[in-house]
């Protein structure tokens, strides 16, 4: 028996429920999918703060003392004061900027979910292709007329 005969031989309400439990695995999956590739996206992000944070602290905590004791190592060794600072900041400055550019690189790497971006658009071209079933063009009939619900 192909699938063909196999449709041909169900009820109406048999294909609806299958066509409707189909399409919800459809989603979940498709949703499964989207969650794994954020999931790898949010790593990134995850490093990428981490080490703006790590920047941030090293500027804010370490820059007072370490400028004062380089500073003050680099006057002993025959600059003048001023001299001394202004180096130990600049050397802060650019091991601050290294780690930030190190952050904006690991940001730069974190795309889009294009695998789901893919597949619902796959899914809604199939979704659009379908036409619904012809309808007769007779008459209804009194009998069609009224409609009988369930309760269920």
């Amino acid at each position: 028996m192909s699938a063909a005969d196999d449709g041909a031989n169900r009820s109406l309400g048999q294909l609806v429920a299958t066509a409707t439990t189909e399409l919800s695995a459809l989603v979940h999956d498709e949703i499964a999918l989207a969650k794994a590739e954020l999931r790898q996206d949010a790593r990134r992000l995850g490093i990428g703060g981490g080490a703006i944070a790590a920047a941030g602290t090293l500027a804010l905590f370490s820059l007072p003392v370490l400028s004062f004791a380089a500073a003050y190592g680099i006057h002993n060794l025959g600059l003048g004061l001023a001299w001394s600072f202004l180096i130990t900041g600049a050397s802060f400055l650019l091991v601050a900027a290294v780690l930030g550019l190190m952050a904006v690189a690991k940001f730069k790497k974190i795309k889009k979910p294009e695998k789901s971006i893919a597949s619902a658009k796959e899914t809604a071209a199939v979704l659009g292709t379908v036409k619904p079933h012809p309808r007769s063009l007779a008459e209804p009939s009194q009998t069609d007329a009224t409609v009988t619900r369930s309760s269920v």
